[in-house]
């Protein structure tokens, strides 16, 4: 099931240094070179895993393995909501194909930042691999739209003696409902509305050509998994991050059948929500914890969530608390305080993380798995 990315961006960066350091759960590959579908390089380490959900990484030379276009979905991606509902939530669904136990996750190797820059960019005489429609100099809303906002690849390895060999390979592509643009360098900027129908029938059309171009990369064999995840973003001001809406795996160089989504992000508390809202419910019990949360410190000054669903059934919720504090004490005592009633009102069966920040940025972190009752907390120090 898709569920939300647990951490923000920060959290993310301490535990792949965690991750990074588990030198007791180490496995090492040597060779030299990259042949078909294996790769067999030299000082090539695979890392623990954190738990059973998550994968085990890969290291050559003691170094994290990065991505052949590191940045590029940063880089392309509107707003951190999308940007983290985009990689936690392609993650998540690689998982529903490639489990943790069997597969080891290696960033993505085959698709450089020059290429998807290339693929990214609108289709003309200069450059005839973009995916997106040529510019017909129009100014207005009856100028093409740009479609596909960012493509991210995703490599699952399996071992193979002392080698590392290619098993798998998700591709998330992410769509525009709303194109942002300029008619002119630094001046104003426009928006462009595409509808559902005329989204989905071109991020149809794209997904082919990437399954296709994919089939004929070095190292990518004819009859390779490859899942596809099509994603749409939120708007820039959309406190919400975008959501997968269909996905896919084919063995071939096309796509025979999409498997439609239906995943929901909301912002609790829910403003201007009728009781018959599948999420009401969630939303009342968020309030309470809200509510809670305020009386306890006369700074408190936002308190908020994400919740995600799928069939209508929440899959995990991340709240941000913004405060003042004014000593490490009163940090560690709002902290336990928070532990203590979330249990009460947060959604249980479902993973589920507290940031507490103030102005200085984050102050505490809690978060709780889904079959856990309590939650699990770090306060970050000065020292």
């Amino acid at each position: 099931m898709v569920r939300l990315k647990k951490i923000t961006m920060l959290i993310g960066g301490v535990a792949m240094a965690a991750l990074l350091a588990a030198c007791g759960n180490i496995g090492s590959s040597t060779g030299g070179g990259t042949t078909g579908t294996t790769t067999n390089q030299s000082g090539v380490q695979t890392t623990g895993q954190i738990s059973k959900s998550e994968y085990a990484g890969v290291i050559k030379n003691g170094h994290y393995l990065t991505s052949n276009a590191r940045g590029l979905t940063a880089s392309t991606i509107n707003n951190s909501f999308n940007l983290n509902s985009f990689e936690g939530g392609l993650l998540n669904i690689s998982k529903q194909f490639y489990n943790p136990a069997n597969y080891v996750f290696q960033e993505g190797q085959y698709l450089s930042s020059s290429t998807l820059r290339s693929w990214l960019g609108r289709k003309s005489k200069n450059n005839p691999e973009g995916l997106n429609p040529k510019d017909n100099g129009k100014k207005d809303n009856s100028r093409k739209p740009i479609y596909v906002q960012s493509i991210e690849e995703q490599d699952f390895m399996q071992k193979n003696g002392d080698n590392l060999s290619l098993k798998g390979i998700t591709i998330g592509i992410a769509m525009n409902t709303v194109d942002y643009y300029q008619k002119e360098q630094y001046g104003a900027t426009f928006q462009q509305s595409i509808s559902k129908t005329a989204m989905q029938e071109y991020g149809n059309q794209v997904a082919e050509q990437v399954v296709q171009r994919l089939r004929k990369t070095h190292g990518i064999s004819s009859d390779l998994p490859i899942v596809v995840a099509m994603y749409v973003q939120s708007q820039t001001d959309n406190l919400a991050g975008g959501t997968f809406y269909a996905n896919t795996q084919t063995k071939t160089a096309s796509i025979d059948k999409w498997n439609k989504l239906d995943i929901v992000n909301k912002v609790f508390p829910l403003i201007g929500a009728s009781s018959k809202d599948f999420a009401s419910n969630d939303s009342k019990s968020f309030q309470n914890f809200q509510s809670q949360v305020q009386n306890f410190f006369p700074t408190v000054a936002d308190v908020t969530a994400q919740a995600q669903y799928q069939d209508e059934k929440i899959q995990g919720e991340h709240v941000t608390i913004t405060t003042q504090f004014y000593s490490q004490t009163e940090i560690s005592s709002f902290t336990n305080f928070v532990a203590q009633v979330a249990p009460k009102f947060l959604p249980s069966g479902v993973p589920v993380d507290i940031t507490i920040n103030s102005a200085n940025g984050i102050q505490a972190f809690l978060s709780r798995d889904s079959n856990d009752r309590n939650f699990q907390s770090h306060i970050f120090t000065s020292y």
